[in-house]
């Protein structure tokens, strides 16, 4: 692993956590809660990790990338209570809330801190772990996310100069509303691993969707079959997403991290254990120094397992920010374990790791027409790496 050779900063004020949709919803703000509990426990916030207050966008900055009526709406549905089927407010996903623009648009002013603290140079790596709302699309909320955050943030660095922007997402749904706003801009490329659109929310983001007429191939996407656990994953991985990024050779890598993939997790059908997700931040952590000189800006995403997995998941991710990886066999600490079960009644998870070793078999080992795996991997190589002068031939 490469050592972080710079300061690194989380964004984040316990007000974060009024992005809210209701007790019986699936994204509760508690497991932003519990991650930062156990980060500041386990010592990963602090002098290695500096906290840093989240302001609020604007009006203006959120304009950037999205249309005045869903800002309107967000803003008058978070006021009266008031439904926008159009705008995609009061549906099962996403219902309305008291306060709803002020939340939402504070979200998005702690990832435009993080990119700020990054494209300024006062630090090396930023996080925010309450971002990562990659569903947001100019005109909706959609999948959880009212406003864009990371877009937010992607576009604040290109009004700034930054020539090259990558994006890279985890999560297990389709990174799509991000894709969407960049989608013929040559000067962001955005990968997105995810489990196949066939069996999952949102139903997009196919090997062949490459991105637009004036920026083929800026738009990768590994539909990942459902069952893929950590040593497919990792396969995939790296058989797509190092080659893309040398050659590419952004300015600043952005990354989210969205733990839903894990075999846990309620609402999607990958594998993956907290060591198979660790090993991919500590990847994306190395890749962010061997091709962006280290500026790497990390958000958080989905996730509902909101005990057992988000809290161990983000703090492997913020430690790994620090430049401080912590040994997957780091116990949790006894107080937040109390915490856990007095807050939810629940019982806390008492280790950081699954207990599993995340090894894979690398691509140039050979390719099995007969894995559905490895027909998902060839078919992206097969349809981005020429726009890149890359071989897609894994031999």
């Amino acid at each position: 692993m490469v050592t972080c050779a710079g300061p690194a900063t989380v964004v984040f004020d316990p007000s974060l956590t009024e992005y809210d949709f209701g007790p019986s919803h699936p994204m509760s703000p508690l497991r932003v809660d519990l991650t930062m509990r156990l980060a500041s426990e386990l010592g990963v916030t602090g002098d290695r990790l500096r906290l840093v207050d989240a302001p609020v966008a604007t009006v203006e900055q959120l304009l950037t990338v999205h249309e005045p009526e869903l800002i309107e709406a967000v803003t008058r549905a978070g006021t009266t209570g008031e439904h926008d089927d159009r705008c995609g407010l009061g549906s099962e996903d996403n219902p309305v809330f008291r306060d709803m623009h002020h939340a939402a648009a504070h979200v998005v002013g702690a990832s435009l801190e993080a990119f700020d603290q990054v494209w300024s140079g006062r630090s090396l790596h930023s996080a925010n772990i309450t971002g990562g709302l990659h569903h947001g699309m100019p005109d909706r909320a959609s999948g959880f996310c009212v406003y864009n955050d990371v877009a937010v943030g992607i576009r604040s660095l290109l009004d700034r100069g930054a020539e090259r922007v990558a994006y890279v997402d985890v999560d297990v749904h389709h990174g799509d509303g991000v894709e969407k706003i960049f989608w013929n801009d040559p000067r962001v490329l955005t990968i997105s691993l995810h489990e196949t659109g066939q069996m999952l929310f949102p139903g997009t983001g196919f090997p062949n969707d490459v991105g637009g007429p004036d920026a083929q191939g800026s738009a990768v996407n590994v539909a990942l079959p459902p069952g893929t656990g950590d040593a497919g994953w990792l396969r995939a991985f790296h058989a797509v997403v190092p080659a893309l990024l040398h050659e590419f050779k952004p300015e600043v890598l952005v990354t989210q991290h969205g733990c839903d993939s894990h075999l846990d997790d309620p609402l999607a059908h990958l594998m993956l254990t907290v060591d198979g997700q660790r090993a991919a931040y500590l990847a994306l952590h190395d890749l962010a120094h061997e091709v962006a000189n280290g500026r790497w800006v990390a958000t958080g995403g989905g996730g509902y397992a909101v005990v057992q997995v988000v809290p161990r998941a983000w703090t492997h991710l913020l430690a790994i920010v620090a430049g401080a990886p912590l040994d997957p066999a780091t116990p949790t600490p006894p107080g937040w374990r109390e915490y856990v079960e007095t807050r939810l009644g629940a019982r806390a998870p008492t280790s950081l790791t699954d207990g599993r070793d995340p090894a894979y078999r690398d691509w140039s080992e050979g390719f099995d027409p007969n894995s559905w795996l490895d027909r998902a991997i060839n078919a992206t190589r097969s349809e981005v790496f020429p726009w890149h002068g890359l071989d897609p031939l894994p031999w």
